[in-house]
């Protein structure tokens, strides 16, 4: 997987969602590969659950002392797509502080959602004050927005603090061919990648993206026949090794962000 990361001319990789085996964070040390490592606070969790919160401690505790000492992990993170709530916050916040008494060195983020107001979006979650790195999931041209328009969409941050978009992307099943406007073609996520990439590098502080994601995998929830067939089809690679045309699409954006920083 690492291998097929360095091929596409990433320098960084999310480990979602949830401590990964720790074979990959020593490749990722070899390969010179930076690496964000996440707990399982995922979407709506009981919040007000003390022995929620203890697993989750637990759990961070435990790939802190695992990693904290490998040198490609540059980002802890607490939570992912978790909505807003006074509990939630509280939760997070305990998280956050957790992680400064056994690691104060690296940086913290979140995978957070975002609003919109007058077709802007809003960067403003609460926790994001306690954060180093604002993070946050969208999926224009998948989950709603319009790909045609999405280099013009406006976005704004109340903080002043480097943006990661954590998610971007959209389906396609390899070997399914057609038009830009046709969902789950090879085509329609080749444009769906290339109106995302020219609109994120608008967004303010923008410093980095961990596009949704390198490879299909399985998912009982994915059930579309012919299509998903119990796969996630977000891969820019196929669960058969074979790359998509989105994939070339993000190697040579890659490619020219390295040349233009050189």
């Amino acid at each position: 997987m690492l291998t097929w990361a360095k091929e596409l001319g990433c320098n960084y990789v999310r480990l979602a969602h949830y401590p990964h085996n720790e074979k990959i964070v020593r490749m990722a040390d070899k390969m010179g590969l930076f690496v964000w490592e996440e707990i399982p606070v995922y979407w709506t969790i009981d919040f007000t659950n003390l022995v929620t919160f203890a697993n989750a401690q637990r759990q961070l505790t435990e790939v802190i002392q695992r990693d904290k000492n490998r040198a490609s992990v540059i980002i802890w993170s607490v939570a992912n797509e978790t909505p807003l709530s006074a509990a939630r916050n509280n939760f997070l916040l305990k998280l956050v502080n957790h992680i400064k008494v056994y690691d104060s060195t690296r940086l913290i983020s979140a995978a957070l959602l975002t609003r919109y107001e007058n077709g802007v979006g809003i960067i403003d979650d609460k926790i994001g004050e306690h954060l180093d790195i604002l993070s946050f999931n969208q999926y224009r041209g998948w989950y709603g927005g319009d790909l045609k328009t999405a280099p013009d969409a406006k976005w704004m941050t109340i903080y002043d603090k480097p943006v990661v978009v954590s998610e971007f992307g959209g389906d396609a099943k390899q070997g399914l061919h057609g038009t830009i406007e046709e969902r789950w073609t090879e085509e329609y996520q080749e444009y769906l990648y290339k109106q995302n990439l020219l609109m994120i590098e608008k967004i303010p502080n923008i410093r980095g993206i961990s596009p949704w994601i390198l490879t299909d995998f399985r998912s009982p929830r994915r059930l579309l026949p012919g299509v998903q067939d119990g796969f996630n089809r977000k891969g820019l690679i196929s669960d058969k090794g074979v790359k998509k045309k989105a994939f070339f699409v993000l190697r040579s954006f890659y490619k020219q962000k390295k040349l233009q920083y050189k």
